[in-house]
């Protein structure tokens, strides 16, 4: 199975790019469903069809699906909205407002992932017997929302791995009470197992979207300051792990070649020309592709699939890039010195990027982005010496064993 993400800032056009690729790829005979996680539904707009909660087939191979995240809410967190509700009770807070109050940040993204994660695993919409997807086009939310999202599952790990770890029979010994002293109830072993579920299915979420069948496609308009956004986009998605295998520059005016003379179009051509060299010195070594932008908007299955080709331009748009190692270790350069862990990072500046050990973890921060990374056995005992950004890669040097 191939599993595509497109993602970008919001307006660039990333929903019509997503629902194309699908389209294309559906043409070619493939089985495809393509998947908005985005809170703000455009895909249905853009395929010109009612979409619903479900898997909807659009046109023939295509389905599409829109999650409603108020569903899957419950059902996934329906354990901990309930404890939720009920410390809030006990704080004297009334109904109305504690409802409002566990509407979790961030849930509804955190859900489309989960339902990302059951459509992949669940054969397809003939059931887990079927013949399964062949291809999984994933709408994503805007860039930053997207990649928040990408931290939860090591930020939640540590949480429940220490509740996993405590005694039951302690926690059940003490409710009563600590909830007549404090008034505020623990969690009952439901809540736990819950978290612990939505920890081991994020995390599997994760594996999914960092193995070798998935990749990430950043879509960008040529404007300066979204292809800033394009590149630290890049650098946060190889922080986590993920393979970006091509960006897409959408809306892109094409040259005249009439003579016209229409200084206010020949100033955005201009403007653009600049934007799109510069993106391909910032995503050297990855595919560029060019979407002109159009007399009028895409909207269809038919419209959608011709854009696609005419983007990607004879290229295979379900080709596999060569996924990166999240990270690599290698031996010291002379006899005595540590190991090097080496950690791709393009685009990175040096005074964006920070590092810490934390037992054995080392913390990792990119701008406001942080990632924890469980060192390797080998490294476990080693000291950090130094590190530095060196060709797109983080080197972080270790002292050897008799430093």
């Amino acid at each position: 199975m191939r599993i595509l993400l497109f993602t970008g800032k919001g307006g660039v056009g990333k929903s019509t790019v997503a629902a194309g690729t699908a389209a294309l790829a559906a043409a070619a005979g493939h089985r495809v469903l393509v998947l908005s996680t985005d809170a703000a539904h455009s895909l249905g707009d853009a395929l010109g069809a009612e979409v619903g909660p479900e898997p909807t087939p659009v046109a023939p191979g295509l389905w599409a699906q829109q999650v409603d995240a108020q569903r899957r809410f419950e059902e996934s967190w329906g354990e901990v909205r309930r404890y939720l509700l009920g410390v809030l009770g006990a704080a004297g807070v009334g109904t109305l407002e504690a409802g409002e109050l566990t509407v979790l940040p961030g849930a509804e993204e955190v859900l489309a992932l989960l339902e990302l994660r059951r459509q992949v695993r669940s054969g397809g919409p003939d059931g887990p017997d079927g013949p399964g997807w062949d291809v999984v086009v994933v709408d994503c939310a805007p860039t930053a929302e997207t990649l928040r999202l990408l931290a939860l599952p090591e930020a939640l790990g540590s949480y429940v791995a220490r509740l996993r770890a405590a005694d039951r029979g302690l926690v059940k010994a003490l409710r009563p009470v600590v909830q007549r002293v404090s008034g505020v109830p623990l969690p009952d072993d439901d809540v736990v197992d819950a978290l612990a579920r939505l920890h081991d299915d994020l995390d599997d979420v994760r594996r999914l979207l960092t193995g070798p069948d998935a990749s990430v496609r950043v879509v960008m308009t040529p404007e300066s300051v979204v292809l800033a956004e394009a590149r630290r986009a890049w650098t946060t998605l190889s922080l986590f792990g993920h393979t970006v295998d091509g960006v897409v520059a959408n809306r892109v005016f094409p040259a005249t070649t009439d003579g016209s003379g229409d200084a206010w179009r020949d100033g955005w051509v201009a403007a653009q020309s600049r934007v799109m060299r510069e993106a391909a010195e910032s995503f050297w070594g990855l595919p560029l592709w060019s979407s002109a932008y159009r007399a009028s908007e895409p909207v269809g299955v038919v419209e959608l699939a011709a854009l696609a080709a005419a983007l990607y331009d004879g290229d295979d748009p379900l080709a596999r890039a060569a996924a990166p190692a999240p990270y690599a270790v290698e031996e010291g350069a002379r006899p005595g010195d540590g190991p090097v862990l080496r950690l791709p990072l393009p685009g990175a500046e040096r005074g964006d990027v920070d590092l810490a050990r934390r037992g054995d973890e080392l913390v990792v921060t990119v701008g406001s982005y942080r990632r924890l990374l469980a060192l390797p056995a080998a490294l476990a005992g080693h000291r950090v010496a130094g590190a530095g950004l060196e060709a797109g890669e983080l080197a972080v040097r270790f002292a050897g064993t008799g430093a």
